[in-house]
């Protein structure tokens, strides 16, 4: 399982963002605030970190090459294992054309620090 709120442990935020500057952005914005972070360039990468890496909260781009923010969400759901990570979709496009079923919190590009870290705490409670 994943634990979550470990005493003496940072949460671990799982970053897939395929645009590099601000995903490097976000990764310092977030170690600043006190989060472990492992980061992905694209939704395949961050599948794979799953696998491999014990996290507690997704923050995903919507679009991105090989695999699509929205199809991480979906893997994260359907897997017994994954199913209760809280998921944050950043995206770009209009909140209406955005599929937000899968998610726990929805942030629209640009994002501010304060907005994601306001919700990375609701999320990570």
């Amino acid at each position: 399982m994943h634990p979550t709120n470990t005493p003496g442990r940072s949460p671990c935020v799982l970053l897939a963002e395929d645009d590099a500057a601000l995903r490097r952005y976000i990764e310092v914005l977030l170690e600043r605030a006190g989060y472990e972070v492992v980061s992905a360039a694209d939704g395949l990468e961050a599948m794979k970190c799953l696998l491999t890496t014990t996290v507690d909260v997704v923050v995903t781009d919507a679009v991105m090459p090989n695999v699509s923010g929205y199809e991480l969400c979906r893997f994260v759901r359907s897997s017994r294992h994954l199913s209760h990570l809280p998921i944050i979709l950043l995206s770009g496009l209009d909140p209406k054309n955005a599929e937000t079923e899968q998610v726990n919190a929805f942030l629209a590009k640009p994002i501010t620090p304060e907005s994601l870290l306001d919700c990375l705490r609701k999320v990570c409670v």
